[in-house]
């Protein structure tokens, strides 16, 4: 898994050629804590089928702002920078996100 920043963000997702599953998270978000190595681990399953990167919102606030990410956590699922699907908040589960992953490998 890949973490972004303000500076990486548009290259690693926006711009990348192909699906990019994107965890926005917050180290006071418990919730999303609780989720990162889930999603690393899910990360290792799917890594040929498609990219992983994290980015801390606290660290990059208008990044957030400018995707519309309200609240956390948010999983995003990106390809050619467009939002191909996403789960937020209290929907966000492992098996949610892992169902989502498999719409699109």
């Amino acid at each position: 898994m890949i973490s972004v920043n303000k500076e990486t963000f548009e290259q690693e997702v926006l711009k990348y050629k192909g699906k990019v599953v994107v965890e926005f998270w917050s180290e006071t978000c418990q919730p999303c804590k609780e989720l990162l190595p889930e999603v690393e681990e899910l990360s290792k399953k799917y890594d040929k089928d498609m990219k992983f990167c994290d980015i801390d919102t606290k660290s990059a606030p208008r990044i957030a702002i400018k995707q519309k990410v309200l609240s956390l956590p948010v999983i995003r699922i990106y390809e050619d920078g467009k939002i191909l699907d996403e789960t937020s908040n209290g929907d966000v589960t492992i098996e949610k996100i892992e169902n989502m992953i498999k719409k699109f490998v």
